[in-house]
């Protein structure tokens, strides 16, 4: 039997290897490509989802696009000047909707370990502390690109390790240089303490200035709002200081994030927010594991919404998602990555399909939650959730042009069936031929058209190697 050891300094020397291997013949500072124009095509021949109820599926259809907005869906469209692709094989529909994510931390992929010492939140805390704004950048980059790469064209980046202006400067210019749709979530830092606030003049600063940080309207701006704390007086932040906060927000018309009974010692904390006078239409509650039927009851009266993160949830301890409730109820539900340190890859196509497994398994009931309405939640639904659901989340006239192409010639797919069951339980990201952001195709036949993948992946090796040894990081 052969004895395996593992020490940091392998590790991290094993670490910067393979950077160099994945970089190999490119220079580190090499420019990122251009961002594609938004030009004037049309997709003929495709079976599309709308994703309107009104409309549903259409076989053979086609979908007009020009400079960002969608012009017509219908089959056989009369367009003339447009560049043509070819939609034969193809299921289009929306692109997907990502509702909750710390992005930064995407430079920590797959680092929560079996270990309390090595857990997510120890983790997380430990190498955030010792994050430099090039870090953000890069964890943010890498998230970003991975995001488009698997068909999801809106993510929430609940940025929650704002160590200074700069850090969230360099998170939103990985977001503005990637083309991809995103709400940027401002928030607090690794470390700080509860009885500490974010810095209300920056997010302030932030807002005044969103022009030339939003993108032309690609990039939004919230408040990625730590709560009241928790039930233990140890961990409870003062009301001067939950209040500044989220006043800030409202003041400013911002929508507000919270994490709220997330698990067993936070339940309640919907309730607590509730009985503030604090929940409102402009607030998401992310995870409400442990959420009471008085507390959905609550979060529906005020018109507020929910986003969860099954793979994140069971993978931590939390508990079981409580998604047929919050439909049940009407409340707007999105799904959510979450972090991909604990989870290890950002796969909607999974979220969905764990969605309705864990459900159906729940209710012992293979019918309990169709595959359509999951695929709701991943696309119109989780537009609502967020309030765009007036620009993104279906195909329609008059709507921003986020959409894609999922080949259905994979060997994973191959036989045409319920498109739906097909998304939600089949496919995968590599199924995803073409991604439209706003117009823009960022990927095409398989390949992503205005990342340089090799250097994104090469400098955030590099990054993570140096956090590591700045952290003293096994």
């Amino acid at each position: 039997m052969i004895a395996h050891r593992f020490s940091r300094r392998g590790i991290l020397r094993g670490t910067a290897s393979l950077a160099a291997l994945a970089v190999s013949g490119q220079s580190l500072a090499a420019p990122a490509q251009r961002l594609a124009q938004r030009g004037h095509f049309v997709i003929r021949n495709a079976f599309v989802m709308t994703m309107e109820r009104d409309t549903g599926d259409i076989a053979g259809c086609d979908v007009q696009v020009r400079y960002g907005a969608i012009v017509a869906v219908g089959p056989k469209l009369n367009v003339q000047g447009a560049t043509t692709i070819n939609g034969e094989g193809m299921i289009v529909l929306p692109g997907l909707v990502e509702t909750h994510w710390h992005m930064w931390n995407t430079l920590l992929r797959s680092m929560s370990g079996d270990k309390q010492e090595t857990g997510y939140f120890r983790t997380t805390a430990m190498l955030g502390q010792k994050c430099e704004p090039a870090d953000m950048y890069q964890g943010t980059r890498l998230a970003a690109a991975e995001a488009i790469n698997s068909g999801i064209t809106f993510v929430h980046d609940w940025c929650h390790n704002i160590r200074g202006f700069d850090y969230a400067e360099a998170d939103l210019r990985a977001l503005r240089e990637t083309g991809i749709r995103a709400r940027f979530s401002y928030g607090g830092a690794q470390g700080m303490a509860n009885s500490a606030s974010i810095n209300v003049g920056d997010f302030e600063r932030l807002h005044r200035e969103w022009a030339s940080y939003g993108n032309d309207g690609l990039i939004t701006l919230g408040l990625a709002w730590r709560g009241m704390g928790g039930n233990n007086p140890a961990t409870a932040i003062p009301p001067e200081i939950y209040r500044r906060e989220i006043e800030a927000a409202r003041n400013l018309g911002l929508p507000v994030s919270v994490h709220a009974s997330g698990s067993r010692p936070a339940a309640g904390q919907v309730n607590t927010i509730y009985k503030a006078n604090l929940l409102r239409q402009d607030m998401q509650i992310i995870h409400a594991i442990v959420i009471t039927k008085d507390e959905i009851a609550a979060v529906k009266a005020a018109g507020a919404s929910v986003s969860i993160s099954p793979f994140s949830e069971l993978r931590i301890g939390f508990g079981l998602p409580q998604t047929g409730e919050l439909i049940a109820a009407g409340i707007p539900v999105g799904l959510s990555v979450d972090t991909v340190e604990l989870t290890g890859n950002a796969d909607m196509f999974g979220i969905m399909k764990l969605v309705q497994n864990v459900e159906n398994g729940k209710a012992e009931n293979e019918f309990k939650l169709a595959a359509r309405r999951v695929l709701e939640l991943g696309t119109i639904e989780g537009a609502r959730s967020m309030g765009i659901a007036d620009k993104v989340g279906s195909l329609k006239a008059g709507k921003r042009a986020d959409l894609i192409m999922v080949s259905t010639r994979d060997v994973n797919l191959g036989i045409f069936t319920d498109p739906a069951h097909m998304l939600v339980t089949a496919a995968q990201p590599g199924n995803v031929d073409t991604v439209v952001i706003d117009g823009r195709i960022l990927k095409r036949g398989g390949k992503l058209t205005a990342l340089n993948v090799p250097q994104i992946v090469g400098e955030a090796s590099v990054a993570n190697a140096a956090l590591r040894k700045r952290a003293e990081w096994w």
